[in-house]
């Protein structure tokens, strides 16, 4: 898992600054309800007057408004006005209004009430007020704040406001003009909130898309490198079909997750608990509580449902995979045997298995959004229900309730962001572990850890006792296998099927490791030096053409860029390919496709042996190369072949006797095991099984040719 954190490691400074875009987004989407909440409040309701503070007002109304004020708020009230001839008092210029605006608040009610009631009891209380000393007047206003007890701040805010849009209006304010600019003004900053929102969220998609391609670029990177050191145990174990599931659909998912997770994980938590905040105080509170909690148990219930089955899509996505890979590979033998029903009905089991599960967790996750909607709409009507009784009852405004629906649906709304990733996040974390298997097999072809060199080699190789068993295997396949093979010699090793052929002279290559033994060139155990030291010494030919797409000069050149055009056409006469090559329309540049399937077998065998002599290795391997040549291409070869690697170490494996007739010692395997060692006429006299392989190919007078 480390070495997928490594490279999301390298987005980091990326990541930070997504969190930040994603922050400054949510402060936006959180500032916007309060924005139309003041639009309601204070915009319509309010005609645009935000503060209990006069701009202007007659001389004997606020005399009487700070009547019901204590000495020390009476001096700081009028220090904040000057009085004009026509006996109005202009508020200064430099006076902060929210440092006076709660002194004023209450006394404006107060006076508001008593005047619209009963002016003659005003005047009583007045005159009570101004003859009393500052503790008495103390007592009276502190029986009289009780009165407001149940209104909120906000009311009664509104209700001194409402007092002072009155006096505005007996002064001869333009209220509609206060009103109007109000409203312009608080809707100019919603259109530069949304604004700004669309830029960070187009900063945000591209941030977040940029950081998971370039992560799953160098994620696949990485996979394919750490499958480039995979032995055939590795790829024995994983299975082809399996590691192209994990370095394309597994990455893919994990690419979704990041996109997802950095535009809604971070985002969604930080609107939710920021919206919970903005209506915590308020006494409604309870009913958002009681939606997070439906909300959680929910999605705890359907994540605990869904979570297991995530494992299981992935494995029948390798299974799909397997089924496809191998039916397209061997389409020629289906259409032989003519079963192409049976793979059909193969190839639909594996595709309904995979359909059904989806079927499955789609059925279940498509309950979240509906639930998500009815909670959240039942959120709003229990709020409008419930506020607007509290409105009717003047201990709440209109806009506050808008603003507390408002930020009860981003609550929710980012609940529903975080049960859009509940598909993703089982699925994601299944892929994560999947491609860490990847990193945390142990490998187990490694590099020597010693420095040996194989530099200036001459080619003497060397087995010594060597034995090979496969992975919880319990019986060898080769045993005790013990030979020298010098420089300028061929060594060509036959046997029965099965009789470990050529999983003696993979060992060579270090496709896999010996059990016991050793194996040594020019003294040197293979063991001892770079995997890429060793493998450069030698030029394989495997048993299987295999050809790369692209052009017959490009696979040729895969063993050596460095070859010029003669020695190109050189290496291909010694394989007897130059002639075909000709004959194309295009020569060296014809097209090869995926696997050289627009050749033959036998070309492809020649191209792979091209491929092979181009390296110019000390030490050749021909793992039952020549099989689909005839006899006479097959001879023209190997003895071109001679000649051209006389100097160099050639192991050739072989079915036909033909083709190793002439090589100077034979090694004849038998159930894993050295039955004969000698050239053919030695094997033919001393060696039952060569001798019973030779006569079930050659007649008798051919033997001895």
């Amino acid at each position: 898992m480390k070495d997928i954190f490594k490279v999301l490691k390298k987005y980091i400074f990326h990541i930070l600054i997504v969190i930040l875009l994603l922050i400054s987004q949510a402060f936006c989407d959180l500032k916007l309800p309060e924005f139309t909440s003041y639009i309601v409040n204070v915009g319509i309701q309010q005609n645009g007057v935000d503060s209990p503070v006069f701009e202007t007002v007659r001389e004997d109304v606020l005399l009487n408004i700070l009547s019901f004020t204590n000495s020390s708020d009476r001096e700081k009230i009028l220090s904040s006005y000057t009085k004009n001839k026509e006996n109005l008092y202009i508020l200064k210029d430099d006076v902060n209004k929210e440092d006076i605006s709660l002194i004023l608040e209450k006394p404006i009610i107060y006076y508001n009430f008593l005047v619209s009631v009963d002016e003659e009891n005003f005047v009583n209380i007045k005159k009570q007020l101004d003859n009393a000393s500052d503790i008495e007047k103390q007592v009276i206003l502190d029986n009289m704040d009780k009165e407001l007890d149940n209104y909120e701040d906000s009311m009664i805010r509104q209700m001194a406001i409402k007092f002072v849009i009155d006096e505005y209006k007996e002064n001869g304010v333009n209220i509609g003009k206060i009103q109007n600019r109000y409203i312009f003004v608080t809707g100019l900053k919603m259109l530069g909130l949304a604004v700004l929102i669309m830029v960070i969220t187009i900063g945000t998609i591209f941030l977040s898309s940029r950081i998971a391609a370039g992560f799953s670029n160098k994620l696949r990177n990485r996979i394919f490198n750490r499958v480039m050191q995979f032995s055939n145990e590795e790829f024995e174990k994983f299975q082809t079909s399996s590691l192209i599931t994990r370095t394309t659909n597994d990455v893919f998912q994990i690419q979704n997750f990041i996109i997802m997770s950095l535009r809604m994980v971070f985002y969604a938590p930080i609107v939710g608990i920021g919206a919970y905040l903005k209506v915590s105080g308020n006494e409604m509170s309870w009913v958002i509580g009681l939606c997070v909690a439906i909300v959680l148990v929910i999605m705890t219930s359907l994540f605990s449902i869904v979570l297991p089955k995530f494992q299981v899509i992935q494995n029948l996505i390798d299974k799909l995979n397997l089924v496809v890979r191998e039916q397209l590979t061997g389409l020629p033998v289906i259409r032989a045997f003519g079963t192409e029903k049976y793979e059909e009905n193969r190839f639909d089991k594996a595709n309904k298995d995979v359909t059904n599960i989806y079927l499955f967790v789609n059925r279940i996750m498509v309950l979240m959004m509906p639930l998500m909607m009815f909670i959240m709409n039942g959120a709003s009507i229990l709020i409008i229900w419930v506020g607007a009784k509290k409105v009717d009852a003047g201990s709440i405004q209109v806009g506050t309730l808008i603003a507390l629906i408002t930020y009860t649906i981003q609550i929710i709304m980012s609940f529903i962001m975080v049960s859009m990733l509940s598909v993703l996040i089982p699925r994601s974390v299944i892929s994560f572990k999947r491609i860490a298997d990847i990193f945390r097999s142990n490998i187990a072809i490694k590099d020597g850890t010693k420095e040996e060199k194989l530099d200036n080699i001459k080619g003497l190789v060397e087995f010594k006792d060597v034995s090979f068993r496969y992975p919880d295997a319990k019986e060898e396949v080769v045993s005790n296998v013990s030979f020298i093979a010098k420089p300028g010699t061929t060594t060509a090793i036959i046997g029965g099927t099965g009789s470990g052929k050529s999983t003696l002279i993979n060992l060579l290559p270090r496709f896999y490791d010996v059990t016991n033994g050793e194996i040594l060139i020019d003294g040197v155990n293979i063991k001892d030096v770079k995997l890429k030291d060793l493998r450069n010494t030698i030029g394989y030919v495997p048993q299987k053409g295999i050809l790369f797409k692209g052009t017959i000069k490009s696979n040729i050149l895969l063993g050596n860029e460095k070859l010029d055009k003669k020695e190109l056409e050189k290496v291909a006469k010694v394989s007897q390919s130059l002639d075909f090559i000709l004959d194309k329309k295009d020569g060296f540049d014809s097209e090869i496709s995926q696997g050289g399937s627009n050749v033959s077998g036998g070309q492809r065998q020649r191209l792979s042996i091209a491929r092979a002599i181009a390296k110019n290795p000390k030490i050749y391997i021909f793992d039952d190369s020549f099989s689909a040549l005839d006899f006479k291409t097959d001879f023209a070869l190997r003895k071109a072949l001679n000649e051209y690697t006389k100097d160099s170490t050639i192991f050739i494996v072989a079915q036909r006797i033909s083709t190793i007739l002439n090589a100077d010692q034979i090694i004849v395997l038998d159930k894993g095991k050295v039955v004969g060692i000698g050239n053919h006429k030695t094997l033919l006299r001393n060696c039952d099984v060569y001798k019973e392989i030779a006569l079930s190919q050659l007649k008798e007078d051919e033997l001895d040719a």
